[in-house]
């Protein structure tokens, strides 16, 4: 079977849009694409407000280059066809995915089940522009300053 939204024909322009559209819609702020060297989106940023009245801030990336990988191995194993396995097409869909992503976050949202830090808790920017998932990694996902194995 096929990755989700494999066959999207949505550009990314629309996906991104409808992106900001939820992730305001429930109260994020200050919402900003940063662009790679390519002059495509690498990721949303944006600042969520906490009931401190601070805000946090929030960076949620794509990786297309993963998302081609795997629809090239589903090309290979015969999952999808040869068309889709595509750099520009790779970029579309993993946008997509994002997008899906955040409208079931959003979705639980609503139910009071969960809060928007909680989450987005693993793309919290914390120091040097690292999200907490980058930096809990770095130290073997311990809470305190941990040491990594090599």
């Amino acid at each position: 079977m096929g990755l989700l939204d494999y066959s999207t024909k949505v550009p990314v322009s629309r996906t991104i849009s409808q992106i900001q559209a939820k992730l305001v819609e429930h109260g994020a702020r200050a919402v900003m694409m940063e662009y790679g060297d390519d002059g495509r989106i690498k990721a949303l940023s944006f600042e969520v407000p906490m009931p401190d009245g601070k805000k946090l801030p929030i960076r949620l990336p794509i990786d297309a280059a993963s998302t081609l990988r795997v629809l090239k191995r589903q090309v290979a194993d015969r999952e999808i066809p040869a068309g889709y396995a595509r750099d520009d097409h790779a970029y579309r869909v993993a946008w997509r995915n994002i997008f899906h992503w955040v409208s079931a976050q959003m979705a639980l949202l609503e139910t009071e089940m969960v809060k928007m830090e909680e989450i987005f808790l693993g793309y919290v920017l914390i120091g040097e522009g690292k999200t907490m998932f980058e930096v809990m990694s770095g130290k073997g996902f311990l809470l305190g300053p941990g040491e990594k194995e090599d």
